[in-house]
């Protein structure tokens, strides 16, 4: 077996992006780029309390590889144990403990965490009360599900583990120099690009013009004053796509229609914070759209 490229995904805390969004209730596995859904994280939901409807579970363990696969570029992703306490600290710090969804698709409401904490001895962590078998740095979540609906889904076994979802900033085990950003980039453009010509009749480039106006906008605002501590090789690669009017997959569409959540982050000026800069690069409100519409459009032609 070949040994495969370790990349560890870590958090800037300079970056608006960076960070846990969300947690989500999931049963199978399900990973998108550097926008982490990650299942393969995923551990059995334990019950604390039924009558209160409070549940307990791991939401990221650390030095853990996870499989991830672009095109023929296969390769491990991985946190470290400060990544997994600065997510889990942002976490709280951005107050997204009301975000859940269900698996990674759906937003829900009543759902919510009351509890979290890194784990810093296995044996007297309170964890091991529920046999969760943590390891040293796990990041452990306590939710409690006033939502009818969502509870007796995880009683019946549809939702059985916890999944984050968040922006990570991509450092390869390499600890690539900033002067090879481009490098990276345009490897990342193509490996995108040889996956989607070998599915041609499943990709698609009747985004709006204004979508390829916005992305040339942020690429020629990056050229200028340079990106700073702004977005992700696969970020700044989708804006080259997007500016060029390349065919994009159905995979890529999803993508650009969960972008949707930075929405919030768009309405600054550019050069305040990165919030603007990289909601142009994904396509702006033309692309977003877009994504979303184009997204449902092929789902139920299929």
């Amino acid at each position: 077996m070949k040994k495969l490229e370790t990349i560890y995904l870590d958090i800037d805390e300079e970056n608006i992006q960076d960070g846990i969004d969300a947690i989500s209730l999931v049963k199978f596995p399900a990973i998108e780029e550097t926008w982490v859904a990650l299942n393969e994280h995923k551990v059995e939901l334990k019950t604390i309390d039924e009558d209160k409807r409070i549940v307990i579970g791991l939401a990221l363990i650390p030095e853990k590889d996870i499989y991830r696969r672009n095109g023929d570029y296969e390769y491990n992703i991985r946190f470290s144990k400060d990544t997994v306490r600065k997510a889990s600290e942002l976490y709280l710090k951005k107050l997204k403990i009301h975000n859940s969804t269900l698996e990674h698709d759906k937003k829900t409401e009543g759902v919510y965490t009351i509890e979290s904490w890194i784990v810093e001895d296995v044996k007297k962590d309170k964890s091991a009360i529920y046999n969760l078998n943590a390891v040293e740095g796990a990041w452990v979540v306590v939710q409690r599900i006033d939502n009818e609906e969502v509870w007796n889904d995880v009683k019946e076994g549809k939702y059985q583990g916890y999944s984050i979802e968040g922006y990570f900033s991509e450092k390869a085990e390499l600890n690539l120099q900033q002067d090879a950003e481009q490098e990276l980039i345009d490897k990342i453009k193509q490996i995108i690009l040889t996956n989607e010509k070998k599915t041609s009749l499943e990709t698609y480039n009747d985004y709006p013009q204004q979508a390829i106006e916005n992305a040339k906008i942020a690429l020629r605002y990056a050229e200028e004053n340079g990106w700073g501590s702004c977005g992700t090789p696969v970020g700044k690669a989708r804006a080259n796509q997007l500016a060029n009017g390349e065919n994009i997959s159905e995979e890529t569409i999803a993508r650009m229609a969960s972008f949707e959540r930075q929405r919030q982050n768009s309405d600054k000026e550019l050069g305040d914070g990165c919030g603007r800069l990289m909601w142009l690069a994904w396509g702006g409100d033309a692309g977003i759209e877009w994504a979303q519409r184009k997204l449902k459009q092929i789902r139920k032609d299929k």
